[in-house]
């Protein structure tokens, strides 16, 4: 899915994650932010490259600043702002 303008998804509230998503040419790039960085920064970081994977983005700057949420919620936050970067209101909800 090709994405065309800077979106994001989520809020700052305790247990939830905000996602910042734009284009980009160089890849994949992922700034995260995390109040459980240490237990859990690889785990947040794996969810969300296998979400942008599974939604067919390769490229991509995501900016995630977390506040404790579960993978369903990363993975729901992430799906919502692809799909609003893309402008894609053809949702296909994994």
């Amino acid at each position: 899915m090709e994405l065309k303008v800077v979106a994001s998804a989520g809020t700052l509230e305790s247990s939830d994650i905000q996602i910042i998503i734009e284009p980009s040419t160089a890849g994949i790039e992922i700034t995260l932010e995390s109040t459980v960085m240490a237990q859990f920064g690889e785990a947040i970081e794996k969810v969300i490259r296998e979400t942008l994977a599974s939604l067919g983005v390769a490229n991509a700057k995501v900016f995630a600043n977390d506040k404790g949420a579960i993978d369903p919620v990363i993975k729901s936050r992430v799906q919502t702002a692809v799909y609003r970067s893309a402008q894609n209101n053809e949702f296909k909800w994994m």
